[in-house]
């Protein structure tokens, strides 16, 4: 009698089991195609408020580039090179790594930057987030030569780009990726738009 009845309790949890393996593998079959388009729709708007669709005319998605394991996203008029999107990491921020997305136009200057991820203090570092404060906009139209090389820090260590009141650590890290980041595309340029 215990033996039927575990038997019988074996076979309906295997059943319940198998039924809802298959319902996970259905629901994922059926979903991870759209999952990966509204992705690819996300990543394309974040990649517009740098560069507006009628700058380019090439696939912005599919006209990358690998560097350093960073991805580089190319905008294109006509094959010809008009800006570039790079993702880098500040690795030293207040909490650790801070992920960046950096639009260089093909002359040198900055369109902007954007925060992807972070794990910065809420309330303090975390101001470098758009929607939290301005300050991210303070890149805009900056160049290597805008301000000069060594006005590249925060105002705390002699430079030009104002900290967070109670973070200093995280725009410092910021400023300094940023910098790196246009001296690599300077160096690399040929690089980073060849076919």
């Amino acid at each position: 009698m215990i033996i039927k009845h575990i038997t019988k309790t074996s076979l309906l949890l295997g059943l319940f089991a198998l039924v809802g393996c298959s319902l996970v593998a259905f629901s994922f079959k059926y979903t991870f195609e759209q999952i990966a388009a509204n992705e690819r729709a996300k990543l394309l708007s974040t990649l517009n408020q740098f560069i507006s669709e009628n700058e380019y005319d090439n696939d912005l998605l599919n006209d990358t580039r690998i560097i350093n394991n960073e991805i580089v996203y190319r905008a294109r008029q006509g094959k010809k090179p008009v800006a570039a999107i790079m993702t880098t990491v500040a690795p030293d921020g207040y909490n650790g790594r801070i992920s960046l997305l950096i639009a260089i136009n093909y002359n040198g200057s900055l369109i902007g930057v954007r925060v992807l991820s972070h794990q910065e203090t809420p309330g303090l570092g975390d101001k470098i987030e758009l929607r939290r404060s301005n300050w991210i906009l303070t890149f805009n139209q900056r160049s290597l030569t805008n301000p000069n090389p060594a006005a590249w820090k925060v105002k705390t260590d002699g430079g030009e780009f104002d900290q967070l009141t109670g973070a200093t650590i995280t725009p410092r890290a910021i400023v300094k990726a940023v910098y790196k980041t246009l001296v690599f595309y300077q160096k690399n340029r040929q690089l980073v738009f060849a076919l």
